[in-house]
């Protein structure tokens, strides 16, 4: 059973950071592609960044320049590094992670206030 379990979110102000993390478990090998959507209110769930097994990334166009994502194959585990975070930033940020399927995470929440 593949588990997905994500930290990190938070409060903070305009201008801040924060780092999320997301630990797989229970997968039979390395996933082959890990990432991070989200997901404001009354909207749908979009793509924020998302990282392959050999390193490529991909990011939305809103956060590129400020967000970056990492992951450590060995531990199964996909971070993302939120930097100078904006009010259109907040949502609540789900792991993502595929390896036959995909796999997502409970989710955790970013607010920023201005």
């Amino acid at each position: 059973q593949v588990q997905l379990v994500e930290s990190g979110g938070g409060l903070v102000q305009t201008g801040g950071s924060l780092r999320l993390s997301c630990v797989g478990s229970g997968a039979s090998g390395s996933f082959f592609r890990m990432g991070w959507y989200r997901q404001a209110p009354g909207k749908q769930r979009d793509l924020v960044a998302i990282i392959t097994y050999g390193g490529t990334t991909n990011y939305t166009e809103t956060v590129k320049g400020r967000f970056t994502i990492s992951r450590d194959r060995a531990k199964n585990t996909v971070y993302l590094q939120m930097n100078n975070l904006k009010a259109e930033d907040t949502a609540v940020y789900y792991c993502y992670a595929e390896i036959i399927r995909g796999y997502w995470g409970q989710g955790t929440r970013v607010t920023v206030s201005s």
